[in-house]
């Protein structure tokens, strides 16, 4: 179930789903460790001889957030109960604290007893083995914890703290878990269990009728018993309701850091905007670990998950972050990848979020010959990013640092893995993962790498290796223009198959990631060769079905919905791969009437979203559901960027009439391939 609400601080992060439940805790990474897994921690009611949890049939949930940032605002209804309650969470901006404000409002016309319950289903660490479940009388709370792990549960109404209690053992021997002893409207006060445990605490409210009373609930996580339990009397000292006031300036702050006027795009397409930003924000840990995604439900399919650095996804992601305006945010992720950096200059596919090597799937070997089982990109295009973060925020004492750790090293790296003859990054795995060869995208992000290590190093007066990494930029576009562009095809290809005798095979499948080479610098975006490549791109990889979006090649399988309309359907709507086309079509506007289709691809992602917000990696091309994980932060950060590049697009039109194409492309400097072809010559 993709994951409705996201709350996080760059160490504490909380996921939910649409049936209210947390679904994910991580700490004290963002994305590692994960201390639910997936399971539900649940809120109930009981009130007049009836208990329910929510999200079970007979309740409306309407989860979303607030105007600004990462305040949940979830509505929750229940006729038979007679009931609504109106939610607020927050995970606090500083602190390792989440706090959820429930309303609970009458709907009856007489005066009645009412009962909370929040049921703590934790596996401290990712793992159930040797938890201790545990209430302290001293403290008037309940506590998990296992070594240096601790979550101190906790809360209070007008009627006091915590009313009952209960610890158990859940999901070994045919014990279910506490949750179940919840839902006669008492809990039996077991004080402590261990092993696979979970807890309920419960409160107590006296409400009027037609009237509102509140229950604040909070959870506390740290590494120490005392450290813990600090925060929880800072919540009470402060008060929960002050601590929400606070995340809630703190967000309307941050998120207006760059005020921006959004010209004639939607109220909507600006409120994503904002939110998307704190969601970015939200997977951008304090280590400078930028994760892919938090919604461990994807391991039902292999085992795995998406909690990982992906030095590509985190590279693009900061390019975004650098371009909204928060370029300080993201400079921790550079020195993340340098530590990371191997001793051959080159980054693994990914990592965990405390800088240790994550899983992978590319081998060592392969058909009996050794290869490196990386994806290029991965390593070039933090050397990219890595120069827009400078052009934005002139830190050159971050150049210095990064110097000898990470661009020369990297540099060196890419200048090296070259085929001699085609002047051409060897063969790597592509940025889907899928196959190996020589790929556009990954030529394309080379280019801008070394383009960048360029300009880095002559930042330090390293004019020798500034000419070098320039040269070798210029060889990587050349080769790229003899040896990409099919004029039979009359566009690009995605990849080249070198054989051992080093005859080489292009593979025409349309793929959107060609888009690399005008996203990268390589050529402009209004190249007759390179836009002819992103009509056809268009033409044949728009989803022709009512939810449109476009897909990442013909004939991709990843989460497919089905395996006969690939026609209509070559592959899933991916959401970077149709703000790719949103770029395009901005960059390539000659006039503000121009922009039209990128306004409707950008209210599209809009259109497509989940009703909080949340921007899944993909989704379905029948009914537009979400697909695979949720929210993918590269989404979020893409949308970012495009929305950005609309608006310097439309800044910069202002006044302009409309013209041809014909006009656009008879200019001399819309031919960006005949140029590249003759400073080759």
């Amino acid at each position: 179930m993709p994951r409705s609400l996201v709350l996080g601080n760059g160490q504490l992060l909380f996921t939910l789903d649409d049936g209210y439940a947390i679904r994910d805790i991580y700490y004290p990474y963002v994305g590692l460790w994960n201390h639910v897994g997936g399971h539900r921690c649940r809120m109930g009611v009981w009130v007049s001889g009836r208990f329910s949890w929510v999200g079970e049939p007979g309740w409306t949930c309407e989860l979303g957030y607030e105007s600004e940032g990462l305040v949940g605002q979830t509505e929750l209804r229940n006729e038979i109960l007679g009931l609504a309650l109106h939610c607020t969470d927050v995970v606090h901006h500083q602190e390792n604290i989440y706090i959820r404000r429930v309303a609970v409002e009458s709907l009856a016309e007489t005066e009645r007893e009412v009962r909370v319950f929040f049921h703590q289903d934790l596996s401290l660490d990712d793992t159930d083995i040797g938890d201790t479940a545990v209430y302290d009388p001293s403290a008037a709370l309940l506590y998990h914890y296992k070594r240096d792990r601790y979550v101190m549960v906790n809360g209070r109404s007008s009627l006091g703290g915590i009313y009952e209690y209960a610890t158990g053992v859940k999901r070994f021997r045919g014990a279910e878990g506490t949750w179940r002893d919840a839902e006669d409207g008492r809990l039996e006060g077991n004080p402590i269990a261990q092993g696979s445990v979970d807890s309920t605490v419960s409160f107590r409210l006296q409400l009027p009728a037609r009237g509102q009373e509140t229950v604040w609930y909070w959870l506390c996580l740290g590494k120490t018993y005392g450290q813990t339990l600090r925060l929880d009397q800072m919540v009470r000292a402060a008060t929960p309701d002050t601590m929400v006031s606070q995340v809630r300036a703190y967000w309307q702050t941050w998120v207006h850091k760059q005020p921006l006027t959004f010209a004639n795009l939607s109220p909507s397409v600006a409120h994503l905007y904002g939110l998307s930003l704190a969601i970015v924000r939200a997977h951008i840990d304090r280590t400078g670990g930028i994760t892919a995604a938090n919604d461990s439900d994807i391991l039902q399919y292999n085992r795995d998950h998406y909690s990982y650095v992906w030095p590509r996804d985190g590279a693009l992601i900061s390019r975004s972050i650098i371009a909204s305006g928060y370029p300080e945010l993201v400079a921790p992720f550079f020195h993340f990848c340098a530590h990371a950096l191997t001793q051959g200059g080159f980054l693994l596919q990914k990592y965990n979020p405390d800088g240790s090597a994550g899983s992978c799937w590319h081998p060592w070997i392969q058909n009996g010959r050794q290869q490196l089982p990386i994806q290029e990109d991965e390593t070039a295009l933090v050397l990219w990013a890595l120069w827009e973060h400078y052009q934005r925020s002139r830190d050159s004492e971050l150049v210095l640092q990064l110097i000898p750790t990470l661009i020369q090293p990297a540099a060196e790296f890419l200048l090296g893995y070259i085929h001699p003859h085609l002047g051409l990054p060897r063969e790597t795995y592509d940025l889907w993962e899928e196959r190996r060869g020589v790929h556009t995208w990954t030529c394309a992000a080379v280019y801008g790498a070394l383009e960048a290590a360029s300009q880095l190093v002559a930042l330090v007066g390293d004019r020798q290796n500034a000419q070098r990494y320039r040269l070798a930029a210029e060889r990587v576009r050349d080769g790229i223009i003899a040896h990409l562009f099919d004029t039979a095809l009359g566009r690009f290809v995605r990849t080249l198959q070198v054989a051992e005798d080093g005859s080489v095979r292009r593979d025409p499948t349309p793929d959107s990631s060609i888009a690399g080479l005008f996203l990268f610098g390589v050529l402009p975006a209004n190249d007759p060769h390179m836009a002819a490549t992103m009509r056809i791109l268009e033409e044949r990889l728009w989803v022709q079905t009512e939810v449109g979006g476009m897909a990442r090649y013909t004939g991709d399988q990843y989460f497919r919905t089905n395996w006969y309309d690939f026609d209509s359907v070559p592959g899933n709507p991916w959401f970077i791969t149709t703000l790719w086309l949103a770029d395009w079509y901005t960059l390539t506007a000659t006039n503000r009437a121009d922009l039209e289709r990128s306004r409707e691809l950008l209210q599209w992602v809009v259109d497509q979203a989940m009703p909080t917000g949340i921007l899944p990696e993909q989704v379905n091309p029948y009914n537009g559901s979400p697909l695979s994980v949720a929210p993918l932060c590269w989404s979020h950060a893409t949308f970012c960027f495009s929305v950005l590049s609309y608006l310097d697009r439309w800044n910069a039109l202002e006044g302009t009439e409309e013209s041809t194409e014909e006009e656009a492309i008879s200019s001399g400097e819309a031919d960006g391939l005949t140029a590249v072809r003759e400073s080759a010559i």
